[in-house]
């Protein structure tokens, strides 16, 4: 309950600095609509906001997926093989370095413009920082414990997967929700750049035609969607702890 409290007030105290930033500027609706304008035009158009959403989160799952069981993958080789860990991590910190915008018109060509694109563009983001905090989380074993398997006679094999994957799980929930965070987002680079669904489509088709309002409403669509997934990650993480 206090959690919700502190949601609705953060809501209310969101919406009462946009009405107080459109009565201090003076901005016209088409710059800057109010917000009951907004919520007005949300509900008015409410099925084609849901339609698009449910194309975005599509594109938003599988990416989600698929980002986090290659980026965990990942990790565990990295950890397993020491000279895999010296050869892959440049090449992932230089990926990092590409611009997003400058990959999703290659992966439109590549891909097409239908989902596809789009799950590849999440992944891309999503992928490094899941492989970053679970290899950060099973390279933070205390020496102790791997001392101990090593005493015992266990494998690397073995410590990795009894000793040195659990320890690292908090860490890669943690990566988890970041990833939660990240996947909206490459979607709705995917379909800025080419699709004829989603909640990314639908801004720049609002925006051509000069509805601020309703692009305003699929925003705060998405957003509401984003924060939604990163609540649900996060309790289903919990158990890792």
């Amino acid at each position: 309950m206090i959690r919700l409290a502190y949601a609705v007030a953060a809501i209310c105290g969101g919406l009462a600095l946009w009405q107080s930033l459109i009565w201090i500027t003076d901005a016209p609706r088409f710059i800057l609509p109010p917000p009951f304008l907004v919520a007005e035009t949300g509900w008015e158009n409410r099925a084609l906001l849901m339609e698009h959403a449910a194309a975005t989160l599509t594109a938003v799952l599988l990416g989600l997926s698929v980002g986090v069981i290659s980026g965990a993958s990942t990790a565990i080789a990295l950890a397993r093989f020491d000279g895999l860990q010296r050869l892959t991590m440049p090449m992932l910190v230089f990926t990092q370095a590409i611009p997003v915008f400058a990959l999703a018109p290659v992966l439109t060509l590549w891909f097409g413009y239908g989902l596809a694109s789009k799950v590849v563009m999440a992944v891309l983001i999503i992928y490094f920082p899941v492989v970053s905090a679970f290899y950060d989380g099973l390279s933070r074993v205390p020496s102790g414990m791997l001392d101990l398997a090593q005493t015992m006679g266990a494998s690397k094999t073995r410590t990795l997967w009894l000793i040195r994957v659990p320890y690292a799980l908090p860490t890669l929930g943690t990566g988890i929700k970041l990833a939660a965070v990240y996947a909206p987002i490459g979607a709705v680079i995917g379909e800025w750049v080419g699709s004829s669904r989603g909640l990314g489509y639908l801004m720049l088709l609002a925006n051509g035609r000069a509805k601020t309002d309703l692009m305003f409403a699929s925003l705060i669509t998405l957003a509401a969607m984003a924060i939604a997934l990163h609540a649900a990650v996060s309790r289903a993480v919990r158990n890792f702890r």
